[in-house]
């Protein structure tokens, strides 16, 4: 049997002539003149194949079918205000979930105080972040674990079925090394100056390593360490046992007096910060994480070309 075709109105019109059980009076509630009103109830009746009302020209009563029928009427009302309450609150962001995936670099470093810039304006949006390497995070986003992913590394330019990449932000490369080494005073740097040194690398699976054995390539470095963690790099350089190479975003763990960090003004020696999200609708709470995310790299970007533009300008 297929389902009767009947509408809210309706339904808010059976209930207000069975708590008034009075045309007139609940036609005024229902703000509608007692000609439609009376209207709404026949098309209702028509539509479920039953007479919901006994009236004559003093009362107005349910039948048995029509007690029945407003029970059930009631329960639709309350369902759908429930879910058009639960839907606007997701909408206007007042309840919700956000899942990024995320570099640990960058969740570590710059994420937190985006993160608590979205929670101060949305504060009953549950946030979730997976900070794990861009493999994972693909995986994560394709799956539909997470709504959208920061990522680097040799990713297809053409993007991954089904995904849609987006280049946020080119990331340049600064030498870390010890206090007093050679390299902290040398006038010009380059990556043949670099190869001789004691060198602590990323591992192979890191977009770090990844940027600099592309531009390094055919080049080798004297790796004396290879390491999977940014802090283990920090430990080792400050303690004399080699330089490294970091990107700009990671420079927050190397603030440190025992370590020298300088740029190194290589085209080649980038690494590339990227947004993967799946080809479909974000939710509401989620398009917001992923604007304010793309306002604040973006941000960075036009940052850094004045900056740079700055200093031509004084040299």
């Amino acid at each position: 049997m297929a389902l009767p075709d009947f509408s809210t109105r309706q339904l808010r019109a059976l209930v207000q002539l069975a708590e008034l059980r009075n045309f007139t009076r609940a036609a005024q509630t229902c703000h509608l003149s007692q000609p439609a009103f009376s209207a709404q109830i026949r098309a209702l009746e028509d539509a479920v194949g039953a007479r919901l009302f006994d009236r004559d020209t003093r009362s107005v009563r349910l039948t048995v079918e029509g007690a029945r029928f407003e029970a059930a009427a009631r329960r639709l009302l309350q369902e759908t205000q429930l879910a058009l309450d639960d839907l606007t609150d997701h909408v206007e962001r007042r309840r919700g979930r956000v899942h990024l995936a995320a570099l640990p670099s960058l969740a570590a470093g710059w994420l937190p105080e985006l993160f608590a810039e979205y929670r101060a304006r949305f504060p009953g949006i549950e946030l979730r972040l997976s900070d794990v390497l861009s493999d994972p995070c693909i995986e994560l986003v394709r799956s539909g674990q997470a709504d959208f992913a920061l990522a680097s590394g040799a990713l297809p330019a053409a993007g991954i079925e089904g995904l849609e990449l987006r280049v946020l932000r080119t990331d340049g490369f600064h030498l870390l090394c010890p206090a007093g080494h050679p390299l902290a005073q040398r006038r010009r740097l380059s990556l043949e100056a670099l190869a001789g040194h004691p060198f602590i690398q990323m591992a192979l699976s890191t977009s770090v390593r990844q940027a600099l054995d592309a531009a390094l390539h055919p080049l080798s470095m004297n790796t004396v360490l290879e390491v999977e963690q940014l802090a283990t790099v920090r430990g080792m350089v400050e303690a004399g046992l080699g330089i490294s190479a970091v990107p700009t975003l990671t420079l927050y763990q190397f603030r440190t007096p025992g370590i020298v960090v300088r740029p190194l003004p290589l085209p080649t020696l980038t690494r590339s910060i990227v947004l993967i999200r799946r080809n479909a609708s974000l939710s509401s709470a989620a398009q917001a994480m992923h604007d304010l995310v793309v306002e604040r790299l973006e941000s960075l970007r036009e940052n850094k070309a004045q900056s740079r533009g700055t200093s031509r300008r004084d040299e």
